[in-house]
């Protein structure tokens, strides 16, 4: 009894530490693009974008690649094998993302609410969507990660089954697919993307892009896809304990 207490005292101190280095993550985050929008969108941060010259383009595009990394590792460095390292990274990331956004509300007041337009991401191609389609995602990932971490402490020699990992791969393909759904449909029509190879200004091409719709069903088509294993998986095994 008191080896299980003293390694729940351990997972916890771990999850608390793993967490504050991503809130300190989500405040530096959330500083950088204050400093982007000093630069470029002093007015208040608007579509359509303003371009970015090549050169930050690229800072940029390499500075998220950074960010990632320094997520895994995170998860490497706190988790005991491959399955608790990765939830250990996926709850590094979702606590990051959201406090992302709590940092730059208290500082800017901005988004002005959940349903707020925001560039998400840049890699391979800039992901667009409302603020609370990320947020969702990160609850269902802090929910299924924190689960994962305490059931390998459990059990040590736990693993998910491989419909698990097909469901939740193809559910996050698809949501990534949906953020990037109106930046591919725009430049389609309107010219080719910008990729790290350009010599021409970040968003150039979507000078007058605004976007009005969000494509919901190919989002919660993948959310679903992502939260039927994680559901499943929890209840089943609460359901065995019981």
């Amino acid at each position: 009894m008191k080896t299980k207490q003293r390694k729940m005292h351990t997972t916890k101190k771990i999850i608390t530490w793993v967490c504050l280095f991503a809130i300190a993550m989500g405040f530096m985050e959330s500083v950088i693009v204050i400093y982007l929008r000093e630069l470029y969108y002093k007015s208040g941060f608007e579509f359509p974008l303003k371009e970015i010259s090549p050169f930050v383009a690229r800072l940029e595009f390499f500075r998220e690649i950074a960010t990632i990394i320094m997520l895994v590792g995170c998860g490497i460095m706190a988790g005991k094998n491959k399955l608790q390292r990765f939830a250990y990274f996926v709850l590094a990331f979702a606590i990051w993302d959201i406090f992302y956004y709590v940092f730059l509300y208290v500082c800017l007041g901005w988004p002005q609410s959940l349903a707020t337009w925001d560039i998400l991401f840049l890699v391979p191609m800039p992901w667009v969507g409302p603020v609370w389609a990320p947020c969702l995602l990160c609850l269902l990932m802090i929910i299924g990660s924190v689960f994962v971490i305490y059931k390998v402490d459990e059990q040590p020699g736990y693993k998910v089954g491989r419909s698990f990992w097909w469901l939740l791969i193809s559910g996050a393909i698809v949501c990534i697919v949906s953020f990037m759904w109106d930046y591919i449909l725009f430049t389609n029509i309107n010219g080719s993307s910008w990729n790290i190879t350009s010599d021409k200004n970040l968003f150039s091409e979507i000078d007058t892009y605004v976007p009005t719709e969000f494509n919901s069903p190919l989002f919660f088509t993948g959310f679903l896809l992502m939260l039927f294993p994680v559901a499943y998986t929890i209840y089943t095994s609460k359901k065995n304990k019981n």
